[in-house]
This record gives structure tokens, C-alpha cells and sequence, in this order.
């Protein structure tokens, strides 16, 4: 199977503080790798030294015709800011040469309304705003999409139709996901690969395999519930 990432012995310095050490995994085409870990763990981290955005010791590996899409945690967009979601994308298909029409596929892709593309940024409700950087994100055809913590400011009604439509995408355009969570249950439902993280990967592999209380214990430092997935019921997050 090809390995569309690679990272060996990775280790990132901010500040004089070591915030990612001597980390090494892997992620082959078509894998969703979902990284777990407690806040200040280094995971976003992770990915922006991924997208090269911080200098770091080791080795990164991307093959050549890989390209990347990132959709971030959070973006504040001021409710005044005098731009549009159209505008939004324009501007970056612009950027990478896409034409127009890509913009009316990415925003159907993610389940937005054509209205939606006349509203402005700041007006959108959190669940559009994170389709939005998610159509931001498609824009470019990637085969390699970053996701960090793609909920964060999404209640927890939204949180599954979020992850249902990363799967979804994830099938029709045969991407490679990374996925940074505080949700077991995603883990369990969707990756195919988990890797924990607190600044050491504590666990790297198929979550069915490695995941179990005392790995929780270590990772998170104290003892650590874990959940199977059930469409009957929302579990807690660890």
C-alpha cells in the first residue's frame, strides 16, 4: 500500500520547549488517522509542522503530487467583515487557478444551500462556518486533508453530522484524512489508524488493537473511560 506520509523521529522546539519529541509514525493512501491526546499534547502542532509552518528535527516524507488541504480548529470571523462565503472562495480559487465552477461543486460536496454563498462570513452559524472551511479546504482537489479538531465550535448536535460528512468525503473523493479529536467514539467509528500523543506518541495503530484503559491512563494521566461508538447514544468525550 502507498505511504502517502511518513515521519520518523520527529521532534519540534518552540520557544526553547520541546513540544513534539522523537515521534514517529505513518499514513497510507485511503487511511484516516485520528490523533488523540489531552490539550497541549502537541497536536496541532503536529499538523502545522506537517504543513512545514515550524521548524522542527526529523524526517517528513510526502510523496511528490500530494497535495495537502487543512481545515483549522477555529477561524473568529468579525460579523461585520464585508465579504460573503463567494467572496471567501473566490479568493482562493483565484489563488490556485480554479475555475468558478469548482466553487458551486465544493459548497454542494459539503451540504451548503447555493443561498449560503450570498451570506456573509461572520453571519454564518458555526455548523455552516465548518462546511465552509471544509469547501475552502477541497478547493485545489486535494488527496491529503488535515482536520484539526474539525467540532471545536460546533454544539454537540452538530458534532455528528460533521464527522458523518468528513466519512462521506472522505469515500467520494478517495482522500487520506487526518483527524485531530477528543472523541473516542469517532476513533472507534471511522479511523483506521489511531496515534496518541503527549508530546511522545504513547500508541500508534489500529485503535481495536492498541487502545485499551491503561493506554488512556498513560496518555491522558489519570484513569480514562473509553467508549464504542452507538448511534443510540451520545458518549462522553475522554
Amino acid at each position: 500500500m502507498k505511504k502517502i506520509l511518513e515521519v520518523k523521529n520527529l521532534t519540534v522546539n518552540l520557544k526553547h520547549h520541546t513540544v513534539i519529541n522523537n515521534l514517529s509514525f505513518d499514513v497510507n493512501e485511503g487511511d484516516n488517522l485520528t490523533i488523540i491526546g489531552p490539550n497541549g499534547s502537541g497536536k496541532t502542532v503536529l499538523l502545522k509542522t506537517i504543513l512545514n509552518n515550524f521548524i522542527y528535527e526529523g524526517v517528513i516524507k510526502i510523496p511528490q503530487g500530494i497535495r495537502i488541504g487543512y481545515v483549522p480548529q477555529k477561524i473568529d470571523a468579525d460579523i461585520h467583515l464585508p465579504i460573503n462565503l463567494a467572496d471567501f472562495l473566490h479568493a482562493k480559487a483565484r489563488i490556485i487557478n480554479e475555475p468558478s465552477k469548482s466553487i458551486t461543486s465544493v459548497v454542494e460536496a459539503v451540504g451548503l444551500e447555493p443561498e449560503t454563498l450570498k451570506k456573509p462570513i461572520g453571519q454564518l452559524s458555526g455548523g455552516q462556518f465548518q462546511r465552509a472551511l471544509v469547501a475552502f479546504a477541497l478547493l485545489g482537489h486535494p488527496n491529503l486533508i488535515l482536520f484539526d479538531e474539525p467540532t471545536a465550535s460546533i454544539d454537540q448536535s452538530g458534532e455528528e453530522k460533521i464527522y458523518e460528512l468528513i466519512n462521506k468525503l472522505q469515500k467520494k473523493y478517495k482522500l487520506t484524512v487526518i483527524l485531530v479529536s477528543h472523541d473516542i467514539s469517532v476513533v472507534y467509528q471511522y479511523a483506521t489508524k489511531v496515534l496518541c500523543l503527549n508530546k511522545e506518541g504513547i500508541c500508534f495503530g489500529n485503535p481495536q488493537k492498541v487502545l485499551n484503559t491503561d493506554i488512556l491512563k498513560k496518555l491522558y494521566g489519570q484513569p480514562s473511560k473509553f467508549y464504542k461508538h452507538s448511534h443510540e447514544a451520545h458518549h462522553p468525550k475522554a
